[in-house]
């Protein structure tokens, strides 16, 4: 007999339609192809998160399989690259500022709306981690360079040196011409943000990022700030950015595709809409690339960016898989 969410989900699939999209891993293309275009929700639980971040994904997914919260399932995700020296825009091994500083910021968010944040925090391996401390053990949301530092020392981080020789060594090269250009796609990966669904069908975020290579020292993205990075609605579902901050800032593009997929926006739909508010408002968005990522309750997806080349990653017990989001610009 049916259950009643594969009923419920079967009967709202039509009009929330699930990303479109070619299959860039070795799992089985035709099953996961299948799933894509025809607007079936996923199973839950569910993880989703932005770029090839499958390493992460799984880490999270071991905690979903387990029956584990959502919000302890995106913590231990997004860990992953936070360590990986070799992502070089996420925590250890990031790119440094201007003057060589590697400076990280995060936010983490509940199904309850609870939320926690830090920006401009220096010399610290996991602040998604400092970020939850915030918002459990603090009135407050957001924490700032030394004061989010000394808050972290408080709960027992250790600082560590985040600049690898590595980024050390490109950062010496680009001082010889010091020229400021983002760089659409770096590497095909950039912030992670991350969405999950758990056993009991609640949903929470988190957003992890070193930002943009050689920023001026201070400089804060939409990664650590609710409603531009990330936003959670635990009734709607929850989205997360990545790329230029600055665009998604000037838009509150994740409150956007959720409150869109509160209207009744399928989260494709939601995505296309918050980037296609981004390119009328953004004279040179030809020029950058943004992409948002969103999840509703019923476990479907969207994803859509500027540019061509943005990824995301898909775990559940049908899929783990990359897959290639769909664009307002091709090349």
């Amino acid at each position: 007999m049916t259950s009643r969410r594969k009923f419920i989900q079967q009967s709202l699939s039509g009009g929330m339609a699930l990303s479109v999209a070619p299959i860039l891993s070795s799992c089985s293309t035709d099953a996961a192809s299948s799933s894509a275009s025809t607007g079936i929700a996923l199973s839950i639980p569910i993880v989703v998160s932005t770029w090839d971040n499958r390493k992460a994904n799984q880490a999270a997914w071991e905690v979903l399989k387990n029956k584990g919260r959502a919000l302890d399932a995106v913590e231990q995700g997004v860990h992953i690259p936070e360590a990986d020296p070799n992502d070089r825009s996420v925590g250890y091994g990031g790119r440094p500022d201007r003057d060589g500083k590697v400076t990280l910021d995060a936010c983490i968010m509940d199904e309850k709306g609870n939320c926690g944040s830090v920006c401009f925090v220096q010399n610290i391996m996991h602040p998604i981690s400092v970020a939850r401390k915030v918002m459990e053990e603090t009135p407050h949301v957001m924490l700032a360079g030394d004061g989010a530092l000394q808050f972290a020392l408080a709960h027992g981080f250790q600082q560590e040196n985040l600049l690898t020789e590595a980024s050390k060594v490109e950062w010496e090269q680009w001082l010889v011409d010091a020229k400021y250009e983002p760089v659409i796609n770096i590497e095909r990966h950039d912030t992670i943000g991350m969405l999950a669904i758990d056993h009991e069908g609640n949903i929470s975020g988190a957003c992890t990022t070193s930002g943009m290579a050689y920023k001026i020292h201070g400089r804060v993205g939409d990664s650590p700030i609710i409603g531009a990075g990330l936003f959670v609605d635990n009734e709607v579902g929850a989205a997360v950015a990545t790329g230029v901050g600055e665009a998604v800032m000037k838009t509150l593009g994740s409150f956007l595709v959720v409150e869109l997929m509160r209207q009744g926006r399928s989260p494709q739909e939601a995505c296309e809409e918050a980037v296609a508010r981004i390119a009328k408002k953004y004279a040179d968005y030809k020029d950058i690339q943004v992409g948002f990522l969103a999840l509703n309750k019923l476990g479907q997806i969207g994803a859509h960016a500027i540019q061509t080349g943005f990824l995301y990653a898909v775990t559940s017990e049908e899929r783990h898989e990359a897959v290639d989001a769909s664009s307002l610009l091709s090349h």
